[in-house]
């Protein structure tokens, strides 16, 4: 999982604000399909928001942590049924603040 400081979760947060949902987690949960359509929305954006449908927030939360731990991305945010998530890429599109 990639380590951010609080000036760079903030000012991704900011960018994060404006993006539509690239992804969206259905009711059959985090399948393999989903993490591969993850990945490829990562390698494609670097800073991309998913919608979770479901009402269960201890599980939303449990989704956000297993998809950065096994595609190596930061948490961003999470705000109701929304996650920002971020991973950089070879080569950055993104300029993040010391």
């Amino acid at each position: 999982m990639i380590k951010l400081n609080s000036k760079q979760t903030s000012h991704l947060r900011g960018l994060g604000h404006n993006l539509n949902p690239v992804v969206m987690i259905g009711n059959n949960g985090l399948t393999e399909q989903v993490l591969r359509e993850i990945d490829i929305s990562l390698k494609a954006h670097e800073l991309i928001k998913i919608k979770v449908f479901g009402d269960d927030r201890e599980q939303r939360i449990q989704m956000l942590e297993e998809i950065c731990a096994k595609l190596d991305a930061a948490p961003i945010h999470h705000i109701g049924k929304q996650l920002v998530i971020y991973r950089p890429a070879e080569t950055p599109k993104i300029l993040l603040p010391k």
